[in-house]
């Protein structure tokens, strides 16, 4: 699994991120927002309270809520999910 070693919310709902491995980029979750468990995200404040949790490599936010780092490296760089046998398109 990756591990995302840093993170910070930006406008629109996007999320600058930089994994261990060096690579990073920017990734637009604004198609999350008011879904589900997204729904607090409404508040952008909400968002901007993202943060890194060490033990587990993945950005996390109050509530509960996280997202896959593997999903979101291979949303900044490409790369093939794991067990995939095709990359995925998101």
């Amino acid at each position: 699994m990756r591990r995302i070693a840093s993170a910070q919310a930006q406008e629109g709902y996007r999320l600058a991120i930089r994994f261990e491995d060096g690579a990073g980029g920017v990734v637009d979750l604004s198609s999350l927002v008011g879904k589900g468990v997204f729904a607090a995200w409404r508040d952008p404040a909400e968002f901007g309270k993202v943060a890194v949790d060490n033990a587990t490599g993945t950005v996390t936010w109050p509530g509960g809520i996280d997202l896959d780092p593997d999903q979101l490296y291979h949303d900044v760089t490409g790369a093939p999910l794991p067990g995939a046998s095709q990359p995925v398109a998101r």
